[in-house]
């Protein structure tokens, strides 16, 4: 597209300011602004600028809702034991039929860390990045079933190229370039709150940001992610997030489930402890499951309860999942399964003038797509109640903040690795740092006969 068809596009768009500086930019700069250019939907943007203050009757929904179906830590109304789950979730991992997706597109920001949140040492005696402990746990998944477990890394712009060097620098952490495939999430752009324009983060490229977890998927197809899971024979794909080291990568449980219940989308979920709490709330809305943000959850209906005392709306999201390949290649087809959301943000721009402007107030309007929003789509979609204690440590905060800090998490990643060591007959006193590689035992059962009944642990001790 040459300069006067990119003018004649944003002329029609009202966005002809995006060339405002053209005419100073050098070839390579010109070329960078004219493909970000091309990339954007302007009707798209247009469309969902007119719709930003559409947010939906989120009371109305809330009022509808009741409690999802789930397999609960009581298991005594579930539909499957813990054992069938297992056995069922072994046989699919066995047949090579799982795959897993770790989205880790975040950057450090918030924790002072300066580099892809992946590439942050939270092992709390080996000092272990975020990346090393996932990989090596799936590792070790594989070799307890003699199969190939293909891992799809998912970055965003801002993150790709540093994890590139990261893991090659590190040779993947041992996990063949064959079985790892890293893609890279799309952007939208940033448009001014009070006008629509979009706006320019410089004046030869876009003000644009990742668009959202939920962006997963159409990167997912377009790099080629899904025809390679298809012709593997993935049939489950275990989706999770970075910063949570605790996570159970493919449970054999968890995958169970999902394949005993026929769903094409099961959520593990945490049971709230306060109504209030800060995480996303999945319910059953006529029949579909659904979540609602803790921000769009009235208070008056976050605080009900059943007839025993227990919250009504009680299933927090830790955005954790597994989807069936067969929905995710139907839904990437079906443009209403991810709708965008809206969020006012403070964003940093150049004015007409070439003028660095730092807002003190929210000034623009960004664009996001979140892969809960596949809930309702799903022809079966389920819960599993997870113990956050053994399955959820968030990495969100720096250190001394109130929560989900470094220390909060090596924390309890010790807690849990104490708890194994003792039901293995080892002796352990409270404080001490603790750590197990994956590669010795993935779990309480498999440490046990691993360790020596008796053995004493005074010091930090990282066991491999």
């Amino acid at each position: 597209m040459c300069e006067s068809d990119l003018r004649a596009t944003l002329r029609e768009h009202g966005q002809e300011h995006l060339l405002g500086f053209w005419t100073q930019l050098k070839a390579g700069q010109q070329e960078l602004l004219a493909r970000q250019i091309r990339g954007i939907d302007f009707p798209l943007i247009e469309k969902l600028y007119a719709q930003r203050h559409d947010q939906g009757n989120f009371r109305d929904l809330a009022l509808r809702a009741a409690e999802p179906a789930a397999f609960r830590l009581d298991v005594a109304q579930n539909r499957f034991s813990p054992a069938e789950g297992r056995a069922r979730g072994q046989q699919g991992l066995a047949d090579g039929q799982v795959g897993v997706i770790l989205v880790a597109g975040g950057q450090g920001t918030r924790l002072g860390f300066d580099h892809p949140k992946g590439q942050f040492p939270i092992g709390p005696v080996s000092g272990r990045t975020l990346f090393q402990i996932h990989i090596e746990k799936l590792q070790a998944m594989a070799r307890r079933y003699g199969v190939r477990i293909p891992l799809y890394l998912m970055t965003s712009p801002a993150t790709h190229e540093e994890t590139l060097g990261f893991l090659a620098a590190h040779d993947r952490f041992g996990l063949g370039p064959e079985d790892l495939h890293v893609f890279c999430q799309g952007t939208m752009p940033a448009v001014d709150a009070a006008t629509g324009q979009v706006l320019l983060d410089a004046p030869d490229r876009l003000a644009l940001s990742p668009n959202g977890h939920g962006g997963m998927l159409a990167a997912f197809a377009e790099s080629g992610a899904m025809a390679d899971a298809r012709r593997r024979g993935i049939r489950q794909l275990f989706y999770f997030q970075v910063d949570n080291p605790l996570v159970d990568i493919a449970g054999p449980e968890y995958v169970g489930y999902h394949i005993l219940s026929a769903a094409e989308m099961t959520s593990q979920v945490i049971a709230k402890r306060d109504p209030l709490e800060k995480v996303g709330n999945v319910v059953d809305v006529d029949g579909r499951l659904m979540v609602i943000e803790y921000s769009d959850l009235p208070d008056d209906v976050a605080r009900k309860t059943k007839p025993d005392g227990s919250l009504a709306i009680w299933a927090g999201s830790i955005a954790v999942h597994v989807f069936d390949l067969d929905f995710l290649d139907r839904a990437k087809d079906q443009a209403d399964s991810l709708p965008y959301h809206f969020a006012s943000k403070k964003v940093a721009h150049v004015d007409a003038a070439g003028r660095r402007v730092e807002p003190a107030k929210a000034n623009a309007v960004k664009f996001e797509r979140f892969i809960f929003d596949l809930m309702p789509s799903a022809r079966n979609a389920i819960v599993v109640e997870v113990d956050p204690a053994a399955a959820f440590g968030p990495l969100k905060n720096a250190s001394g903040a109130a929560f989900d800090t470094p220390e909060s998490v090596k924390a309890q990643m010790s807690n849990l690795h104490r708890q194994w060591l003792r039901q293995a007959g080892v002796e352990v006193a409270d404080g001490i740092a603790v750590e197990i590689s994956p590669f010795l035992a993935l779990d309480a059962e498999e440490l046990r006969g691993k360790v020596d009944s008796g053995l004493k642990i005074t010091r930090p001790t990282y066991l491999a």
